[in-house]
């Protein structure tokens, strides 16, 4: 079959690298002797006409150049197709492709794009909200909301949000179920990763896979600041995923562990994002894997 790609460019992402990302994208798909077509995305993330496209013109791929939340909006829309998604990073974080050992390098992406192999991976629904990769409630949902307000973007205005609400960030509390077993717990955060990544080569669950359909469910609970770094580290060190049935498992200060599906009782209304993007928070989560979501082009 003859290949035919949609590119999505996002206008927001990497405004500096967009001009050179267009030219790239004509040049090397004319040498490849492929036909495409280059979109922009739409601000509010609404693709009603996609699927439609695609099955009339026969696109073969859809190449989404962006960030993680561009990303989420597309796969969405591709839920149930038989299209191939390849991604160009070009957003803040990136971890879905760097989960897929996807560089930054336009060129070199570009290249997975022509030579790369469709591999189904894993998804999940969060309140029947599609994530590609991650999903978090609390104190890292709340750097999300904060980030997503600030003129500038990028890793620096990530990190200055990120100490500025580490310096005021108090726990929340939660009841998860799991396994038809519910415990209550104060925490900072939640995280539901699909991916080893939080974006930018930062991972907190090591052993999280985009194809083994499981989610790496991380709790940080409740401790002093100053304890709280020491217990991230030691978490990101050891990556030991951990049971309910464990003498001690309740008692760690970090909690990882893998499921299919859990859900989270959010008593305080703690914020949520979804792929790194500000979303609607509930007094409730239920949280359940899509196991071969899509099929993302890899190297």
């Amino acid at each position: 079959m003859n290949r035919k790609i949609l590119y999505f460019i996002n206008p927001v992402s990497g405004p500096k690298r967009k001009t050179i990302l267009q030219q790239v994208l004509i040049e090397k798909t004319l040498e490849q002797n492929i036909f495409f077509e280059i979109l922009f995305t739409i601000a509010n993330g609404e693709y009603p006409f996609l699927v439609d496209k695609i099955n009339k013109e026969g696109f073969t791929d859809v190449v989404i150049c962006g960030g993680d939340g561009t990303v989420n909006q597309i796969a969405s829309c591709l839920l149930g197709t038989d299209v191939n998604i390849g991604i160009i990073p070009i957003g803040s974080g990136n971890g879905l492709a760097l989960a897929a050992k996807i560089p930054r390098n336009i060129y070199k992406a570009l290249q997975i794009i022509f030579t790369g192999s469709p591999t189904f991976v894993d998804a999940f629904f969060i309140n029947e909200k599609f994530s590609c990769m991650l999903c978090g409630v609390g104190f890292d949902a709340q750097v999300a909301y904060d980030f997503a307000q600030q003129p500038k973007r990028g890793l620096t205005t990530y990190v200055k949000q990120s100490v500025k609400n580490f310096i005021k960030a108090e726990p929340y509390q939660f009841d998860i179920t799991h396994e038809g077993k519910t415990f209550s717990t104060e925490a900072y955060f939640i995280s539901v990763a699909n991916s080893n990544q939080f974006g930018n080569n930062f991972t907190i669950a090591p052993k999280a896979s985009l194809q083994d359909g499981l989610l790496d469910i991380i709790v940080v609970k409740k401790m002093s600041k100053a304890r709280m770094i020491w217990a991230i580290l030691k978490q990101i060190r050891s990556g030991e995923v951990g049971t309910q049935e464990e003498r001690n498992f309740h008692k760690k200060e970090v909690l990882y562990f893998q499921t299919d599906k859990l859900i989270i009782h959010n008593h305080q209304l703690a914020p949520l994002h979804i792929d790194g993007d500000p979303a609607e928070t509930s007094k409730k989560f239920k949280i359940e894997i899509l196991h071969k979501a899509f099929k993302l082009i890899l190297p």
